[in-house]
């Protein structure tokens, strides 16, 4: 409780995409869904990367040792704990749930999955006048310890410069020096709009850069297409002619993002190491 460790903030607007990435980069369906605000508060999940387990596995560790390899059940039981600290009326709470996942497919990451910045309280909830405040103060919270990475999720469709989630960042990390940006959302993009200036870092400019991935829609959650299919799909997607330029030069997909974010983080370790000892 007294060290702060190197990890990744994941930063976004309520409904940016932030779970299905998560999910994405984690290669399982874990995360509670529904409408208004989901994650009520922060998730740190903890992935291994561990090769003698073939059976992926969660572990909340703070609430007990069970080993759960049912995913569903990981949701139920993060719905469980935040319905038993947070309450049923939709109220957030800076408390956070500690989830370390075991798996053979899964990188070597900690990350915190923070709830979205909401601009208006649910109604017949507990939520207060002051939510988009609230939500902003929990993520600057998280964001302002200089050995975290942001991860900022911002959806393709709308202007960089309006994005809550960059500006959120810039008041933390003004020249950009330790957030990088997840384009979520990129087949939405109007047949005619063009991101070669954001993913060649020319609009705002940040140290890590753009990357931009394709998520499982709702509907395809709703037509049970799995992480494993979503991610084909995806691949699918940046192999067309307009993305192939950015894939070879590693601005498109899950699978880059996750080597940046792993490349990112070790050299944000090495670098505090010697502090943390």
């Amino acid at each position: 409780s007294y060290v702060s460790l190197p990890r990744i903030a994941v930063l976004g607007l309520q409904s940016a995409g932030k779970s299905s990435l998560l999910e994405s980069i984690v290669g399982f369906d874990f995360l509670p869904r529904g409408e208004g605000v989901v994650t009520r508060r922060p998730l740190e999940l903890r992935l291994v990367h561990a090769v003698d387990v073939k059976d992926a596995y969660g572990v909340f560790e703070k609430y007990s040792s069970e080993k759960f390899k049912d995913f569903a059940k990981i949701r139920d039981k993060i719905v469980e704990y935040t319905n038993k600290d947070a309450g049923l009326k939709k109220s957030i709470i800076n408390t956070p749930i500690t989830l370390t996942i075991y798996s053979e497919n899964c990188p070597d990451l900690s990350l915190v999955d923070l709830p979205g910045i909401t601009k208006v309280p649910v109604r017949d909830s507990d939520q207060p006048a002051n939510i988009e405040e609230l939500t902003t103060n929990l993520a600057l919270n998280y964001v302002r310890d200089p050995r975290t990475i942001i991860l900022c999720c911002v959806q393709a469709n709308i202007d960089l410069s309006t994005s809550d989630a960059i500006k959120i960042a810039k008041q933390i990390d003004p020249n950009g020096e330790r957030t990088i940006c997840a384009l979520t959302k990129v087949d939405l993009i109007d047949s005619g709009s063009d991101i070669l200036n954001i993913l060649n870092n020319n609009e705002v400019v940040l140290k890590y850069g753009y990357v931009a991935v394709k998520n499982r829609s709702a509907q395809d959650i709703k037509d049970n297409i799995s992480v494993a299919q979503g991610l084909e799909k995806e691949e699918r997607f940046f192999s067309q002619d307009r993305y192939i330029d950015f894939k070879n030069r590693g601005l498109v997909g899950t699978k880059n993002l996750v080597n940046r974010l792993s490349l990112i983080l070790s050299k944000n370790i090495q670098q505090s190491l010697p502090q943390i000892i």
